[in-house]
């Protein structure tokens, strides 16, 4: 298998999806529709949305009936960075190399914009699906980006700036639900997509979780060790607002190998699953090898 031209097929797929079913930048309110398409289209990894078709893919699903879930993970996805960079939240001026939404519109539209894009993505998975899967993806990605995870998990970053002594498991909380969360579910809806066994998605699920903390930590390193022009967003802010990170806690040496250990943790577990799970392998490699 070709890991590159896969990823780059996969990737453009995404980018597809998000044309297609997304609201046009001219679609009335055009500011709105307009700072929606900004940060959506600003490029990425597209980690998140990619998951959900290999894993529906996995379970043999070809053709594009997982390109609606796909796309309502990235809406979630970019609508929680939004609000992230907000001033009242992390105060960032720059995200995948260009002027957050804040900077490059205002505050209010930019708060707008997370908002309609979260709202889009659950809009989008009820009419793309018959009522039981609708409700099977819409349940599986609600309860990722909830009070208990997602929005939990950024309560809990934002409090721990405030606390001179967070320990450990505050940091795994953070981490677990504020990025895991959402990777996790993207497994699980590709699954679900797919029709996978109860037992599968539980396998999914885990795999998820795995590789969301690998994927953060591995973020905490390069917050820590890279420069904005290679990241594509601040450098150096963690230590700057004081937040608990893996490098804060447990070191660099640690926290790599951490990290390591997580993704190996994931692909053991979607070799459980039977299935030809190649390029999510590889995937995962590529995700604990990257600069940015």
């Amino acid at each position: 298998m070709d890991f590159a031209a896969e990823m780059k097929r996969q990737v453009a797929r995404v980018e597809r999806g998000i044309d297609l079913h997304v609201p046009r930048a001219d679609t009335r309110p055009a500011r709105l529709h307009t700072a929606m398409r900004y940060s959506l289209e600003a490029g990425g990894k597209r980690l998140r949305p990619v998951l959900v078709l290999a894993a529906a893919e996995m379970f043999g699903v070809t053709e594009d009936a997982a390109l609606p879930a796909a796309v309502a993970v990235e809406c979630v996805h970019t609508y929680s960075l939004i609000h992230d960079d907000l001033p009242c939240m992390d105060n960032d001026d720059l995200r995948r190399g260009r002027p957050t939404a804040h900077k490059q519109f205002d505050e209010a539209t930019a708060l707008l914009a997370g908002d309609a894009l979260l709202t889009h993505a659950f809009s989008l998975l009820a009419i793309s699906y018959d009522p039981k899967m609708a409700n099977r993806l819409v349940a599986t990605l609600a309860a990722a980006a909830g009070s208990q995870c997602l929005v939990g998990g950024q309560m809990e970053d934002l409090l721990a700036e405030r606390k001179a002594n967070a320990t450990a498991e505050d940091l795994d909380f953070i981490h677990l639900n504020k990025t895991a969360a959402i990777i996790s579910a993207s497994f699980a809806m590709g699954g679900i997509v797919g029709e996978a066994t109860d037992e599968d998605l539980m396998f999914l699920h885990e795999a998820g979780r795995q590789l969301g903390l690998a994927f953060q930590i591995i973020d905490d390193v390069l917050d820590a060790t890279s420069d904005s022009a290679t990241l594509g967003k601040t450098a150096g802010k963690d230590a700057k607002a004081g937040k608990t990170t893996y490098v804060k806690v447990h070191g660099l040496a640690a926290s790599r190998r951490v990290a390591e250990e997580n993704s190996q943790r994931a692909r053991a577990t979607l070799g459980k699953l039977g299935r030809d799970s190649r390029f999510i392998e590889a995937l995962i490699d590529s995700m604990a090898a990257r600069t940015k």
